[in-house]
């Protein structure tokens, strides 16, 4: 009897996998051949239908903000190019929020700052919200509706976990763990490294470093 080839889904947190890995090696999402990477990560293996998951906040045009005008025009041409090539994009609203500093012993030059009467900054962040859940459910619902034999997760986000212990007990599927180990060029103690429970609760872990990556740049789009 011919043995059956081994079904896998690829879930794509696109937020933690810019920021882990791309954006420490100044690689644009529109530089870099997601598909390339699906079938590099399946290694063989039947990628079912559906399959190829890309989760990531969506950004919004804010008025008088040239920035965020590029940076949703850059989120559209990405999407057109997933769409094209079958990948199912989940996303959310990034929400903004103001967190407020205080200068104190934690902050560089903390004190001329407060001899210049500098005692509290403001800094806008921009947080992702739901993307988790978003993946942690449809990582549940493929292992109950049996569309996979393993999840490829390409996230180090450690909320996932409760979702991964879950299809691997409860459904007895397989999820492999793809981290990463990448040095930032621009400031080498902001490493990225591979989490560690991530590692120690998926069947399979596979860590890339940056001659991985580099295979799926698009040199010629980036010289147009």
């Amino acid at each position: 009897m011919e043995n059956k080839k081994e079904r896998v889904q690829i879930f794509i947190d696109g937020g933690n996998f810019f920021h882990l890995a791309l954006k420490k090696k100044d690689i644009g999402e529109n530089d870099f051949s997601f598909d390339g990477f699906a079938d590099f990560l399946a290694n063989g293996r039947e990628i079912v239908s559906m399959g190829k998951r890309f989760y990531v906040g969506t950004v919004r045009e804010q008025v008088g903000n040239p920035r965020s005008k590029k940076a949703m025009s850059k989120q559209t041409k990405l999407f057109t190019t997933l769409k094209t090539t079958n990948w199912e994009i989940k996303t959310s609203k990034l929400r903004t929020r103001i967190e407020r500093i205080r200068i104190d012993g934690r902050v560089v030059n903390h004190e001329e700052l407060r001899r210049k009467g500098v005692h509290e900054i403001e800094i806008r962040t921009i947080r992702e919200k739901g993307i988790d859940v978003k993946l942690a459910t449809d990582l549940i619902v493929g292992a109950v509706d049996d569309r996979y034999d393993t999840a490829i997760v390409v996230s180090s986000d450690s909320d996932l976990i409760p979702a991964i212990d879950w299809v691997r007990i409860k459904r007895n599927k397989k999820v492999e763990y793809v981290g990463f180990s990448i040095i930032d060029e621009k400031d080498e103690r902001n490493i990225t490294r591979p989490l560690q429970t991530m590692i120690s609760r998926t069947d399979i872990q596979r860590i890339l470093v940056e001659s991985d990556l580099k295979e799926f740049i698009q040199v010629q789009e980036k010289l147009l």
